[in-house]
């Protein structure tokens, strides 16, 4: 009998979500880069130069979202970025004014891509099976011996 698959929770690493804190009250928007018992790592702006930080983005400046890590007892509620109603959630502002996919800016630098998983599953298969054929998987394949005489 198979346990019971339990589902991803909607608040992984590379959700894009608002952070409401307290003491003092502040709100972010940004990208989960880790949530744990202890806290909450975000990369992403001040609710308050959100606005900004899309102009910033929309004419080519440097790109200045803040990786922040706020204590959970900070943490006073955490609410995906999603549309509500005919209200486009901040992620499809971002998107809308500045034509760019705010969760691989947000995320690049901290968390892997897709490409970057399978590019690392991919290493790890042939490892695994140079190990199972009693390969050295980090030696380079050679045809000569140490000593240089390739008829031995």
């Amino acid at each position: 009998m198979n346990p019971e698959p339990h589902p991803k929770s909607p608040f992984r690493p590379g959700a894009l979500v608002i952070a409401t804190l307290s003491n003092p009250r502040e709100k972010f928007w940004g990208a989960i880069l880790h949530l744990s018992p202890t806290g909450l790592s975000l990369r992403g702006v001040d609710l308050s130069s959100f606005d900004d930080f899309i102009s910033q983005i929309r004419d080519g400046e440097p790109f200045a979202a803040g990786v922040m890590f706020f204590p959970m007892h900070r943490l006073e509620r955490l609410d995906l970025d999603l549309p509500e109603s005919t209200i486009p959630s901040l992620s499809q502002r971002f998107a809308e004014k500045t034509g760019q996919d705010p969760a691989p800016l947000l995320i690049s630098e901290f968390l892997p891509t897709a490409a970057d998983e399978a590019t690392e599953v991919a290493v790890l298969h042939a490892v695994a099976n140079a190990e199972k054929h009693g390969e050295d998987a980090d030696a380079p394949e050679t045809n000569a011996d140490p000593a240089g005489d390739p008829s031995r």
